[in-house]
């Protein structure tokens, strides 16, 4: 999801070096100063944002290291990610935690902020079965159950600001948009979110909690005793359907079918 605001949806982000100097030893030393004797192997992973490494380690499973991007995310709002994924773990919820080491889950090593989670293995889910479906959408409900318990302070919303008039000020504002389709660009976006907006008065009462917030097929490895839910980097506070329509497809008669699953 990467739809918002440039800073994040209007938080501070922490500055820090540029992913270009992030070299493979130095992925490696960052991993070994946190504890762990690594054995050589990396493999990089795919992420739009950040920077994710799987890393062989002596003795154990393979880690998965990531390094979040300068200026994207403030360090409480980091580890308030870390402390709702840590609760959904706590609640047998299969959601891949960080690691608490040497007391914290956020780390830093020569400027650069990372993470380390295990390793969750599975394959990529059968969404046009009804029966993978359902087992998905028990647990994004416990996790909904969960994320309606408590509320983030230090990460974004999702909603008409900042998904639809933050960014598209910022377009505007920062000479993105040519000057001959200006006038013609924010007609089309006003329209829009007057629409959305009508939206959601018709819907009545939408509840806002905390998401994962980028729950599409990608974010969901599946294994025979069910789900892995991976990556909650855009966790944040906002309606319950963020979390499902990115599993839908088809036309509206099917994804209406795979709503009631």
């Amino acid at each position: 999801m990467h739809a918002q605001a440039p800073d994040g949806g209007g938080l501070a982000g922490v500055a820090g070096p540029a992913f270009a100097e992030l070299t493979p030893d130095r992925v490696l030393d960052a991993v070994e100063s946190l504890g762990f004797a690594v054995d050589g192997r990396l493999l990089a992973l795919n992420s739009y944002e950040n920077r994710v490494y799987q890393v062989g380690v002596d003795d154990g499973p393979p880690l998965i290291a990531k390094f979040y991007r300068p200026r994207r995310w403030s360090d409480a709002a980091i580890e308030e990610e870390h402390a709702f994924v840590a609760e959904l773990a706590a609640a047998e919820i299969p959601a891949a935690a960080p690691l608490r080491l040497q007391g914290r889950t956020l780390h830093r090593f020569e400027g650069y902020r990372l993470s380390l989670t295990p390793r969750r293995g599975g394959r990529d889910p059968e969404l046009e079965d009804p029966s993978v479906l359902t087992r998905i959408g028990r647990f994004i409900g416990r996790i909904h159950a969960i994320g309606a318990a408590a509320a983030f302070a230090h990460r974004p919303r999702l909603d008409l600001e900042t998904f639809g008039r933050a960014p598209s000020r910022y377009l505007l504002d920062s000479g993105w948009v040519p000057g001959e389709l200006q006038t013609t660009y924010a007609g089309v976006v006003e329209h829009a979110l007057a629409e959305a907006a009508a939206c959601f008065e018709r819907a009545a009462g939408v509840r806002a909690l905390r998401l994962h917030g980028d729950c599409h097929r990608g974010n969901l490895l599946w294994t025979d005793a069910g789900p892995h839910f991976v990556d909650f980097d855009d966790a944040r506070t906002g309606p319950a359907i963020q979390d499902l329509w990115m599993l839908l497809a088809g036309d509206r008669q099917e994804m209406a079918l795979q709503l009631d699953a």
